[in-house]
């Protein structure tokens, strides 16, 4: 049986004391750091909890922009020409432990998706800067594609999270 998980706001309510992803700075940030960048209104982050109220995951999501001399002239030739297109920004995204192997940080991902669309204002597409190459295989298995410059940072067009997020729920 797959375990379910619902995600909702952090608060100040939930316990992140024992969490830990296996990445210190990542664990570091969500005890540490997370509550105050919300405060200060410089990213949200939103945690994925089991049924008895664990964090079995989190991630950070702001307000960004995407070049478009970073995309591959054949999609940016689609596109307004625009210097800058709006971006979400998944800034990190971290699984404790007890809980990785059970395709929570692709959810995670497609839950940021997910609030991207019903949101407002309009935005393109995801973006994250990955720390290793380790993360950018995970990352490009969801369809993300890399920066033209900077290969470590990939985006998602939101219509390609949106059209994988339909086939899921089919």
């Amino acid at each position: 049986m797959t375990p379910r998980f619902r995600v909702e706001a952090l608060s100040s309510s939930h316990d992140r004391t024992g969490f830990a992803s296996g990445v210190e700075p990542l664990d570091r940030y969500l005890r540490e750091l997370a509550t105050q960048d919300v405060k200060r209104r410089l990213s949200n982050c939103f945690v994925a909890l089991s049924d008895d109220g664990v964090i079995a995951g989190y991630y950070t999501f702001a307000a960004t922009s995407l070049p478009l001399t970073e995309l591959a002239p054949e999609e940016a030739k689609r596109l307004p020409r625009y210097p800058l297109l709006p971006a979400g920004l998944i800034g990190r995204l971290a699984v404790d432990r007890r809980f990785q192997g059970r395709r929570l940080g692709g959810a995670l991902v497609m839950d940021a998706a997910a609030r991207a669309a019903r949101g407002d204002p309009a935005i393109f597409a995801l973006i994250v800067d990955a720390k290793d190459d380790a993360a950018v295989a995970f990352y490009e298995h969801l369809q993300f594609r890399r920066f033209l410059s900077r290969p470590m940072t990939l985006f998602l067009p939101l219509a390609t999270a949106l059209q994988a997020l339909s086939k899921a729920r089919a």
